[in-house]
Protein backbone atom coordinates (compact mmCIF):
# COMPACT_ATOMS: atom_id res chain seq x y z
CA UNK A 1 0.00 0.00 0.00
CA UNK A 2 1.22 3.09 -0.96
CA UNK A 3 0.56 6.40 0.94
CA UNK A 4 0.81 10.28 0.04
CA UNK A 5 1.74 12.41 2.81
CA UNK A 6 0.71 15.81 2.74
CA UNK A 7 2.28 18.39 5.70
CA UNK A 8 0.91 22.19 5.68
CA UNK A 9 0.66 23.09 9.13
CA UNK A 10 3.16 25.90 9.51
CA UNK A 11 6.36 27.28 7.12
CA UNK A 12 7.26 24.35 5.77
CA UNK A 13 5.43 22.06 2.75
CA UNK A 14 6.27 18.61 2.77
CA UNK A 15 5.28 15.68 0.72
CA UNK A 16 6.09 12.56 1.50
CA UNK A 17 5.45 8.83 -0.20
CA UNK A 18 5.27 5.51 1.91
CA UNK A 19 5.07 2.12 0.87
CA UNK A 20 3.82 -0.23 3.49
CA UNK A 21 5.98 -2.70 1.76
CA UNK A 22 9.60 -0.96 0.85
CA UNK A 23 8.94 1.66 3.30
CA UNK A 24 9.97 5.48 2.66
CA UNK A 25 10.46 5.73 -1.58
CA UNK A 26 10.96 9.53 -1.29
CA UNK A 27 10.10 13.11 0.29
CA UNK A 28 10.35 16.58 -0.68
CA UNK A 29 10.54 19.74 0.96
CA UNK A 30 9.95 23.39 0.46
CA UNK A 31 10.74 25.65 3.03
CA UNK A 32 9.32 29.23 3.80
CA UNK A 33 12.55 29.98 6.01
CA UNK A 34 13.78 33.25 3.58
CA UNK A 35 10.02 34.70 3.02
CA UNK A 36 9.15 34.69 6.44
CA UNK A 37 13.45 36.08 7.85
CA UNK A 38 11.69 39.15 6.51
CA UNK A 39 9.10 39.83 8.94
CA UNK A 40 11.02 38.02 11.84
CA UNK A 41 8.24 35.51 12.05
CA UNK A 42 5.72 33.25 10.21
CA UNK A 43 2.65 35.15 8.85
CA UNK A 44 0.43 32.72 8.57
CA UNK A 45 -1.68 34.48 5.39
CA UNK A 46 1.68 34.51 3.64
CA UNK A 47 2.34 31.07 4.44
CA UNK A 48 -0.84 29.68 3.48
CA UNK A 49 -0.45 31.20 0.01
CA UNK A 50 2.72 29.95 -0.64
CA UNK A 51 1.82 26.61 0.57
CA UNK A 52 -1.06 27.00 -2.37
CA UNK A 53 1.44 27.46 -5.08
CA UNK A 54 3.85 24.54 -3.97
CA UNK A 55 1.79 21.53 -3.17
CA UNK A 56 0.89 20.29 -6.48
CA UNK A 57 4.68 20.69 -7.96
CA UNK A 58 5.86 19.01 -4.90
CA UNK A 59 3.42 15.88 -5.45
CA UNK A 60 4.30 15.79 -8.97
CA UNK A 61 8.09 15.68 -7.92
CA UNK A 62 7.60 13.30 -5.39
CA UNK A 63 6.19 11.01 -7.44
CA UNK A 64 8.30 11.22 -10.56
CA UNK A 65 11.46 10.48 -8.26
CA UNK A 66 9.86 7.74 -7.11
CA UNK A 67 8.58 6.57 -10.87
CA UNK A 68 5.02 6.62 -9.83
CA UNK A 69 1.51 8.36 -10.39
CA UNK A 70 -1.10 9.21 -8.71
CA UNK A 71 -2.96 6.36 -9.80
CA UNK A 72 -0.59 3.91 -7.83
CA UNK A 73 -1.99 5.89 -4.59
CA UNK A 74 -3.58 3.68 -1.90
CA UNK A 75 -5.10 6.53 0.09
CA UNK A 76 -3.73 10.05 0.90
CA UNK A 77 -2.60 11.18 4.71
CA UNK A 78 -2.84 15.08 5.23
CA UNK A 79 -1.87 17.18 8.39
CA UNK A 80 -5.29 17.73 10.03
CA UNK A 81 -3.85 19.35 12.88
CA UNK A 82 -2.61 21.13 15.19
CA UNK A 83 -0.93 24.30 12.93
CA UNK A 84 -2.07 27.46 11.24
CA UNK A 85 -5.62 27.20 10.22
CA UNK A 86 -5.13 28.75 6.79
CA UNK A 87 -2.49 26.65 6.05
CA UNK A 88 -4.13 23.51 7.24
CA UNK A 89 -6.67 24.15 5.35
CA UNK A 90 -4.60 24.35 1.67
CA UNK A 91 -2.92 20.65 2.44
CA UNK A 92 -6.30 19.04 3.54
CA UNK A 93 -8.35 20.92 0.78
CA UNK A 94 -5.82 19.39 -1.98
CA UNK A 95 -5.54 15.81 -0.57
CA UNK A 96 -9.34 15.32 -0.14
CA UNK A 97 -9.99 16.62 -3.11
CA UNK A 98 -6.92 14.20 -4.58
CA UNK A 99 -8.69 11.07 -2.83
CA UNK A 100 -12.36 12.25 -3.78
CA UNK A 101 -10.77 12.33 -7.73
CA UNK A 102 -8.95 8.68 -6.97
CA UNK A 103 -11.66 7.13 -5.08
CA UNK A 104 -9.19 6.02 -2.25
CA UNK A 105 -9.17 6.86 1.25
CA UNK A 106 -7.95 9.79 2.61
CA UNK A 107 -6.88 10.44 6.35
CA UNK A 108 -6.30 13.14 8.67
CA UNK A 109 -3.02 13.15 11.09
CA UNK A 110 -2.21 14.75 14.05
CA UNK A 111 0.87 16.57 13.20
CA UNK A 112 2.46 15.95 16.84
CA UNK A 113 1.99 12.38 16.34
CA UNK A 114 3.41 12.53 13.00
CA UNK A 115 6.56 14.07 15.07
CA UNK A 116 5.92 11.04 17.69
CA UNK A 117 6.26 8.41 15.56
CA UNK A 118 8.96 9.73 12.85
CA UNK A 119 12.39 7.86 15.11
CA UNK A 120 10.56 4.88 13.18
CA UNK A 121 11.68 6.18 9.97
CA UNK A 122 15.03 5.66 10.83
CA UNK A 123 17.98 2.64 12.18
CA UNK A 124 17.52 1.33 14.75
CA UNK A 125 14.15 2.24 15.74
CA UNK A 126 12.53 1.87 19.25
CA UNK A 127 9.35 -0.63 19.92
CA UNK A 128 6.44 -0.19 21.79
CA UNK A 129 6.02 1.38 24.46
CA UNK A 130 8.50 4.20 24.95
CA UNK A 131 8.47 7.83 26.40
CA UNK A 132 8.99 10.67 23.87
CA UNK A 133 9.79 13.85 24.49
CA UNK A 134 8.29 15.88 22.20
CA UNK A 135 10.27 18.97 21.70
CA UNK A 136 9.71 22.54 18.97
CA UNK A 137 8.83 25.62 18.50
CA UNK A 138 5.26 24.96 19.78
CA UNK A 139 5.37 22.24 21.93
CA UNK A 140 7.40 21.02 24.78
CA UNK A 141 5.67 17.72 26.29
CA UNK A 142 6.51 14.17 27.67
CA UNK A 143 4.13 10.91 26.82
CA UNK A 144 3.82 7.84 27.43
CA UNK A 145 3.36 5.80 24.62
CA UNK A 146 2.00 2.32 24.38
CA UNK A 147 0.72 2.14 20.56
CA UNK A 148 -0.27 4.13 18.04
CA UNK A 149 -3.21 6.71 19.10
CA UNK A 150 -2.09 5.21 22.85
CA UNK A 151 -0.76 8.21 24.56
CA UNK A 152 -0.64 9.70 28.00
CA UNK A 153 0.80 13.07 28.66
CA UNK A 154 2.91 12.93 31.22
CA UNK A 155 3.88 16.71 31.52
CA UNK A 156 4.46 19.57 29.29
CA UNK A 157 5.55 23.31 29.06
CA UNK A 158 3.69 25.98 31.41
CA UNK A 159 4.08 28.85 28.99
CA UNK A 160 7.06 29.43 26.06
CA UNK A 161 8.09 25.61 24.36
CA UNK A 162 11.47 25.18 24.32
CA UNK A 163 11.80 25.94 20.43
CA UNK A 164 9.67 29.41 21.63
CA UNK A 165 12.38 30.03 24.08
CA UNK A 166 15.44 29.41 21.51
CA UNK A 167 13.99 31.81 19.11
CA UNK A 168 13.03 34.76 21.61
CA UNK A 169 16.36 34.46 23.21
CA UNK A 170 17.91 34.55 19.43
CA UNK A 171 15.93 37.47 18.76
CA UNK A 172 17.37 39.64 22.39
CA UNK A 173 20.97 38.70 21.02
CA UNK A 174 20.27 39.96 17.71
CA UNK A 175 20.30 36.83 15.41
CA UNK A 176 18.21 36.33 12.98
CA UNK A 177 14.93 34.14 12.39
CA UNK A 178 15.15 31.34 12.41
CA UNK A 179 16.43 31.93 15.96
CA UNK A 180 16.89 28.57 17.31
CA UNK A 181 19.53 27.24 14.73
CA UNK A 182 21.64 30.12 14.94
CA UNK A 183 21.68 30.42 18.81
CA UNK A 184 22.87 26.98 18.54
CA UNK A 185 25.81 27.88 16.20
CA UNK A 186 26.43 31.00 18.31
CA UNK A 187 26.91 28.66 21.63
CA UNK A 188 29.61 26.83 20.22
CA UNK A 189 32.14 30.10 20.37
CA UNK A 190 30.88 30.79 24.14
CA UNK A 191 33.19 30.34 26.98
CA UNK A 192 32.03 28.03 29.62
CA UNK A 193 31.24 29.49 33.15
CA UNK A 194 30.97 33.00 32.23
CA UNK A 195 27.49 32.87 32.93
CA UNK A 196 25.11 30.84 34.72
CA UNK A 197 21.19 30.62 33.92
CA UNK A 198 18.45 29.44 36.25
CA UNK A 199 17.20 25.81 35.41
CA UNK A 200 13.39 26.55 35.47
CA UNK A 201 11.46 23.69 37.65
CA UNK A 202 13.66 21.59 37.40
CA UNK A 203 13.45 20.30 41.19
CA UNK A 204 9.41 20.99 40.68
CA UNK A 205 8.68 17.05 41.80
CA UNK A 206 6.96 16.73 38.43
CA UNK A 207 7.52 16.63 34.75
CA UNK A 208 6.42 19.82 33.55
CA UNK A 209 8.53 22.60 31.88
CA UNK A 210 8.96 26.72 32.32
CA UNK A 211 10.77 28.45 30.06
CA UNK A 212 9.69 31.91 30.05
CA UNK A 213 11.43 32.94 33.05
CA UNK A 214 14.84 31.54 31.68
CA UNK A 215 14.34 34.05 28.06
CA UNK A 216 13.66 36.84 31.27
CA UNK A 217 16.86 35.98 32.80
CA UNK A 218 19.07 36.25 29.09
CA UNK A 219 16.86 39.59 28.93
CA UNK A 220 18.73 40.95 32.39
CA UNK A 221 21.90 40.09 31.17
CA UNK A 222 22.19 41.78 28.36
CA UNK A 223 20.97 44.54 29.96
CA UNK A 224 23.90 44.08 32.96
CA UNK A 225 26.51 43.26 30.15
CA UNK A 226 28.54 45.16 27.40
CA UNK A 227 26.77 43.31 24.48
CA UNK A 228 29.85 42.29 22.41
CA UNK A 229 29.85 39.46 20.13
CA UNK A 230 31.80 37.19 22.78
CA UNK A 231 29.38 38.17 25.57
CA UNK A 232 26.67 37.00 23.03
CA UNK A 233 28.28 33.58 22.24
CA UNK A 234 28.80 33.56 25.81
CA UNK A 235 24.79 34.18 26.79
CA UNK A 236 23.57 31.70 24.42
CA UNK A 237 26.31 28.76 25.60
CA UNK A 238 24.68 29.57 28.63
CA UNK A 239 20.96 29.89 28.06
CA UNK A 240 21.98 26.58 25.81
CA UNK A 241 23.20 25.00 29.04
CA UNK A 242 20.02 25.65 30.88
CA UNK A 243 17.76 24.62 28.65
CA UNK A 244 19.27 21.26 27.70
CA UNK A 245 20.21 20.28 31.57
CA UNK A 246 16.40 20.41 32.13
CA UNK A 247 14.90 18.66 29.06
CA UNK A 248 17.25 15.87 29.88
CA UNK A 249 16.27 15.56 33.37
CA UNK A 250 12.84 15.78 32.94
CA UNK A 251 13.46 12.86 30.40
CA UNK A 252 14.89 10.59 32.47
CA UNK A 253 12.91 11.36 35.42
CA UNK A 254 9.74 10.51 33.16
CA UNK A 255 11.61 7.10 32.26
CA UNK A 256 12.04 6.64 36.28
CA UNK A 257 8.55 6.87 37.00
CA UNK A 258 6.97 4.97 33.93
CA UNK A 259 9.18 2.04 34.15
CA UNK A 260 10.12 2.09 30.40
CA UNK A 261 13.72 1.51 29.28
CA UNK A 262 13.38 3.50 25.55
CA UNK A 263 13.11 7.36 25.06
CA UNK A 264 12.40 9.10 21.60
CA UNK A 265 13.18 12.65 21.18
CA UNK A 266 11.13 14.53 18.47
CA UNK A 267 10.62 17.99 17.11
CA UNK A 268 12.83 20.71 15.93
CA UNK A 269 15.04 20.80 19.02
CA UNK A 270 15.33 17.28 18.59
CA UNK A 271 18.02 18.40 16.12
CA UNK A 272 20.43 20.04 18.38
CA UNK A 273 23.69 18.50 19.16
CA UNK A 274 24.39 19.36 22.97
CA UNK A 275 20.87 18.09 23.48
CA UNK A 276 21.72 14.85 21.72
CA UNK A 277 25.09 14.11 23.27
CA UNK A 278 23.88 14.47 26.79
CA UNK A 279 20.97 12.75 26.13
CA UNK A 280 22.60 9.78 24.70
CA UNK A 281 25.16 9.76 27.56
CA UNK A 282 22.76 10.49 30.65
CA UNK A 283 19.99 7.81 29.32
CA UNK A 284 22.82 4.94 28.66
CA UNK A 285 24.05 5.50 32.18
CA UNK A 286 20.61 4.98 32.85
CA UNK A 287 20.24 1.51 31.79
CA UNK A 288 18.11 2.58 28.90
CA UNK A 289 18.53 3.81 25.13
CA UNK A 290 17.49 7.03 23.35
CA UNK A 291 16.54 7.04 19.80
CA UNK A 292 16.21 10.27 17.32
CA UNK A 293 14.77 10.45 13.78
CA UNK A 294 17.16 11.49 11.49
CA UNK A 295 17.90 15.41 11.65
CA UNK A 296 15.40 15.60 7.97
CA UNK A 297 12.78 14.44 9.89
CA UNK A 298 13.38 16.34 12.88
CA UNK A 299 11.47 19.75 11.29
CA UNK A 300 8.29 19.37 9.69
CA UNK A 301 8.22 17.06 6.84
CA UNK A 302 5.59 14.70 4.22
CA UNK A 303 7.76 11.71 5.06
CA UNK A 304 6.36 11.57 8.69
CA UNK A 305 2.49 12.69 7.76
CA UNK A 306 2.63 9.36 5.07
CA UNK A 307 4.23 7.23 7.36
CA UNK A 308 1.99 7.96 9.95
CA UNK A 309 -1.35 7.54 7.50
CA UNK A 310 0.23 4.15 6.23
CA UNK A 311 0.71 3.25 10.03
CA UNK A 312 -3.74 3.83 10.73
CA UNK A 313 -4.59 3.01 7.65
CA UNK A 314 -3.52 -0.64 8.65
CA UNK A 315 -4.96 -0.66 12.19
CA UNK A 316 -8.36 -2.35 12.35
CA UNK A 317 -12.02 -0.59 12.23
CA UNK A 318 -10.15 1.96 9.88
CA UNK A 319 -13.17 2.21 7.89
CA UNK A 320 -15.06 3.88 10.51
CA UNK A 321 -13.02 6.78 11.15
CA UNK A 322 -12.24 8.05 7.34
CA UNK A 323 -13.91 10.86 7.13
CA UNK A 324 -15.94 10.02 3.40
CA UNK A 325 -16.50 13.15 0.90
CA UNK A 326 -16.06 15.86 3.86
CA UNK A 327 -12.88 17.61 5.72
CA UNK A 328 -11.89 19.64 8.60
CA UNK A 329 -8.96 20.87 9.91
CA UNK A 330 -8.21 21.36 13.99
CA UNK A 331 -5.62 24.78 14.48
CA UNK A 332 -5.87 22.97 18.38
CA UNK A 333 -6.05 19.53 19.25
CA UNK A 334 -4.97 17.76 22.31
CA UNK A 335 -2.98 14.85 21.49
CA UNK A 336 -4.15 12.66 24.52
CA UNK A 337 -7.23 13.03 23.48
CA UNK A 338 -6.32 11.16 19.61
CA UNK A 339 -7.94 7.35 19.74
CA UNK A 340 -6.50 4.59 18.01
CA UNK A 341 -8.70 3.51 15.26
CA UNK A 342 -10.40 0.58 17.35
CA UNK A 343 -11.02 2.52 20.73
CA UNK A 344 -14.57 2.74 21.62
Amino acid sequence: MIVLGIETSCDETGIGLYDTKRGLLNHTLYSQTEMHSEYGGVVPELASRDHIRRVIPLIKQTLSASEHSLQDLAAIAYTQGPGLAGALLVGASIGSALGFALKIPTLGIHHLEGHLLSPLLSTPSPDFPFVALLVSGGHTQLMEVRGVGSYRLLGETLDDAAGEAFDKTAKLLGLGYPGGPALSKLAEKGKSGRFTLPRPMLHSGDLNFSFSGLKTAVLTLTKKNEVTQQTCADIALAFQDAAVDVLTEKSLAALKQTGLTQLIVAGGVGANRQLRNKLLKKVELAGATVFFPSLEFCTDNGAMIAFAGAMRLQMPDISNQLPGNSFTVKARWNLELLKAPNDP
